[in-house]
């Protein structure tokens, strides 16, 4: 078993492999190459803490796994520790036997960035300029840096509940000397595209901020109930997502479809997009949406990436298990 702590993934893992890996896993599961299993999720009744697994089997890129961890949201107050934790795993579809064990702290910021950010590629007018951000919080600013790669960005704006918090993706912004806004949420129709990255149940933005022709990615919670955007903002949009099922049950479009105002057969696929076998942005006055539910796909795609070049770079510890 190959072993690459969590220590080593800043030295290994690039925003650009990242982004090749999930592009290529969404359009192995829309080619029916890829398939990801039931996820598991529960509040284990203590430290307020969720706790789960998700995994799958890609057989086009040979990947079989799981991603085991959640979200324990006292660790930064308390422990001084990130509130995401995750390991993944990676077994030998062949026979069967552990083959990596992948530290997913990073890992899951920078699958989930490179996720918006293919959706952006994909489906974003080409002449986009405003990109907005709405939360501040830990991923933001892997969601922000991977997005501004994506088009000539020429502005960043921003909303978040507290707005000292803003100063992390004014920062982020600099890095690309590009001028960056503190805005209202309804600030935020001035945004071609918008990427939403909120730990919510109950809706924080809907139609009447976002502008006709936007891109909106709702990155934040994957869980039952979990809710950013107003299912009139839901209704309006063209749906996308990594998985529909996920989508339906625990994403965003969960609200929308459960009130009937969508059925599941509105909601698409990336990949197909990626594959062309879906048109994607069908005009510049349309807005898209990317439900991002986060599949256990992602996390082995890009955990095999990290082994591979860990491999290659002598990172990392073999073990015999």
């Amino acid at each position: 078993m190959y072993i690459v702590p969590e220590a080593a993934i800043a030295d290994i893992l690039t925003r650009d492999a990242a982004f090749d890996a999930v592009e290529n896993v969404f359009a192995a599961m829309s080619a029916g190459d890829a398939y990801n299993f039931p996820v598991i999720r529960e509040a284990i009744g203590h430290e307020d803490a969720l706790y789960g697994f998700k995994g799958g089997f890609d057989g086009k890129g040979m990947s079989l796994g799981l991603k085991a961890g959640g979200y324990w949201p006292h660790n930064l107050a308390e422990r001084g520790l990130i509130n995401h934790q995750s390991t993944v795993f990676l077994f030998d579809p062949d026979t069967g036997k552990v083959a990596a064990m992948v530290g997913g702290n990073l890992l899951t910021a920078l699958r989930t960035a490179a996720a918006s950010s293919v959706s952006i590629k994909h489906l974003a007018r080409k002449d986009s300029k405003v990109m907005g951000m709405i939360g501040a919080g830990h991923q933001a600013k892997f969601q922000l840096r991977a997005a501004l790669e994506t088009h000539q960005f020429e502005k960043v704006i921003g909303w978040n509940r507290n707005a000292n918090a803003l100063s992390t993706l004014a920062d982020v912004a600099a890095e690309f000397d590009l001028p960056f806004e503190a805005v209202s949420l309804e600030g935020m129709v001035e945004a071609d595209v918008v990427i939403s990255i909120t730990s919510v149940f109950s809706p924080i933005f809907g139609a009447a901020h976002i502008s006709d022709g936007t891109h909106v990615a709702c990155m934040g919670t994957d869980t039952i109930g979990k809710q950013e955007a107003d299912t009139d903002l839901v209704t309006k949009a063209t749906v996308f997502t990594d998985e529909v099922a996920q989508s339906v049950t625990l994403g965003e479009a969960q609200h929308a479809v459960g009130a009937g105002l969508k059925s599941r057969e509105d909601i698409h696929e990336l990949g197909a997009v990626i594959n062309g076998t879906h048109k994607g942005r069908t005009s510049d006055t349309e807005i898209t949406l990317f439900d991002g539910t986060g599949v256990g796909l992602q996390d082995l795609a890009v955990s095999a990436s990290i082994v591979e070049i860990a491999k290659a770079k002598g990172i990392g510890l073999e073990v015999d298990f």
